[in-house]
């Protein structure tokens, strides 16, 4: 039996340890023993139709270290998110180049992908087995253990949240920073990493899962004001109200959907400015 070719892409906004798992894939699957040639394609799905590939099979060890350590896709990314002809195309060239491994390094987007691909190679008989690597906040992925990247991306929130926290304590009032998190509120939580001290922000941290409503916001923030004198909150841009709908959405029936056709949740200041304007009565120095 004759050995088949893998496929490796990535997909989505590079990141600071995206190239860490690309490295990965290479490495096992030099190792595996029934992997023929590796390909890697460039800027993900688009670098497949397009027949766009390098081989991998060869690259010396040392610049696969240093690879490791560099940040962004080395192979470079897309933000295509294939639809069923999309992918058939994919599969036609699949056939032609002996594929039978193809592994996507991306989000939910990219997993959604690898999910066409695999039912429309298993509905033509094709034998290929496909591998979705996580990247970094799609914490909310079934069955993963965990995303290789979070550890960074919670970094970064915790460290622009400590920044803040000194600038809200030095310009006392109430400052509302919207973090990204359309379903799932892991990044948000990780600006809980920012309390150093007794009293450092943020004070009050809503996620997607659970529900909010005027009420309680305006509630929570007076209790925290009144004490403390200023408050520091982390919002993820999917927070929801009880009805379920997104606070994006009831601002707005006309928003904006990025290239993948999700509603624009963040990005414009629009929600971070429509909660600190639910509270300005009631404090001295809004910030947003």
């Amino acid at each position: 039996m004759s050995k088949l070719n893998a496929v490796v892409g990535q997909s989505g906004g590079p990141t600071s340890v995206i190239n860490q798992s690309l490295v990965g894939v290479i490495e096992e699957a030099r190792k595996a023993g029934h992997i023929d040639r590796i390909l890697g394609c460039r800027h993900g799905v688009r670098g497949i139709i397009n027949n766009d590939y390098i081989p991998l099979n060869d690259v010396p060890s040392d610049l696969l270290e240093r690879i490791a350590r560099t940040p962004s896709s080395a192979l470079g990314s897309t933000r295509d998110k294939p639809d069923q002809e999309y992918c058939r195309k994919i599969m036609e060239n699949f056939k032609k180049n002996n594929v039978g491994y193809f592994f996507y390094i991306g989000g939910n987007d990219s997993a959604d992908s690898a999910r066409i691909v695999q039912e429309l190679a298993a509905e033509a008989g094709h034998e290929l087995h496909v591998f979705h690597i996580p990247k970094t906040i799609d914490n909310d992925l079934r069955v993963h253990d965990h995303t290789p990247g979070y550890g960074s991306a919670a970094k970064f929130v915790a460290s622009a949240m400590m920044g803040d926290n000194y600038d809200n304590a030095s310009l006392p009032g109430i400052k509302v920073d919207i973090i990204m998190g359309r379903h799932a509120g892991f990044l948000t939580a990780a600006s809980v990493l920012a309390r150093q001290y007794e009293g450092d922000g943020p004070h009050l941290i809503y996620v997607p899962e659970a529900p909010l409503s005027e009420e309680k916001f305006l509630s929570d923030v007076e209790r925290v004001y009144s004490q403390k004198g200023r408050c520091l909150i982390a919002m993820s841009e999917g927070v929801s109200a009880p009805d379920g709908k997104t606070w994006a959405e009831k601002m707005s029936d006309n928003l904006e959907k990025d290239s993948h056709g999700n509603i624009q949740l963040s990005g414009t200041g629009a929600l971070g400015d429509f909660f600190a304007q639910l509270v300005t009565p009631k404090t001295l120095r809004p910030r947003w």
